[in-house]
């Protein structure tokens, strides 16, 4: 074998060292990013539901203006509005408002098929349990149940929904732009076919208490409310219990003031 005269021996018995792997490095700087990404998007989601709040309370709004349209007509074509439930022979609540009003909001094909012989969770009826109002959910809940009700009803005797007796607009005296007749509340617990709604005269006279269930939403610092006349409303959380309680009474003829 012929030796190149030129080539060192070092070389020749001492081969370059082989080159380190870049993969730990680029680890690394991958898992680096990636915590900067996942910080960023962390701090950004925040800002991204405050951005599309504006929209869901508007929604709710929406929903709200649906049922009182629903209850106008129910209005025009039984001269008051649907009593607040329909009771047994024992006078237990079995049917609800919300659903005497399916028929007036484009949900009269549901309503021929629940039966008014049984009550509201009896056999027939419990098979459409599953069925979605929409207008009865706000989109702000924070509940995952596509089936409980965002919006209730207020019972009280001096209310537009004293029980099972039906109320006409002529019995609203205070005004119907000065009287509540549905109101928004979080996380119910309560589904739209049930007949069970706020009582008066136990529930919290005041927004977003925190003492027991009563006017609420997932609304920062508001719950939404629906007129007798059909428009709709944010109350504050800061809303005075007395001007609450003159805004859900009927004919109490006092002076409301600021809400």
């Amino acid at each position: 074998m012929t030796t190149n005269p030129y080539e060192s021996p070092e070389t020749v018995s001492n081969p370059p060292p082989p080159s380190k792997s870049i993969f730990p490095k680029l680890a690394l700087r991958l898992l680096v990013w990636g915590g900067i990404l996942l910080l960023l998007l962390a701090l950004l989601l925040p800002n991204v539901r405050s951005a599309r709040e504006p929209a869901r309370r508007m929604q709710c709004s929406n929903h709200l203006k649906q049922i009182g349209l629903a209850l106008q007509n129910y209005h025009d074509v039984y001269q008051s509005f649907p009593p607040a439930y329909m009771t047994d022979a024992d006078g237990k609540p079995i049917h609800s408002w919300r659903v005497l009003i399916l028929p007036f909001m484009e949900g009269k094909p549901l309503y021929d098929k629940y039966s008014f012989d049984e009550p509201w969770d009896g056999p027939n009826n419990s098979q459409l349990h599953d069925a979605i109002i929409p207008a009865y959910i706000c989109p702000s809940r924070l509940a995952n149940s596509k089936t409980d009700t965002s919006y209730v009803a207020v019972i009280g005797a001096q209310t537009a929904w004293p029980g099972e007796k039906a109320v006409g607009m002529e019995d609203i005296t205070d005004g119907t732009s000065n009287t509540i007749v549905v109101v928004e509340v979080a996380n119910t617990g309560k589904h739209w076919m049930e007949p069970h709604d706020l009582d008066m005269a136990q529930m919290p006279m005041a927004v977003n208490s925190k003492s027991g269930p009563g006017i609420s939403s997932a609304h920062p610092n508001v719950a939404m409310v629906l007129f007798a006349d059909g428009h709709t409303a944010p109350l504050r959380t800061k809303t005075p219990p007395d001007t609450l309680r003159r805004l859900l009474t009927i004919a109490d003829g006092e002076p409301i003031g600021e809400f």
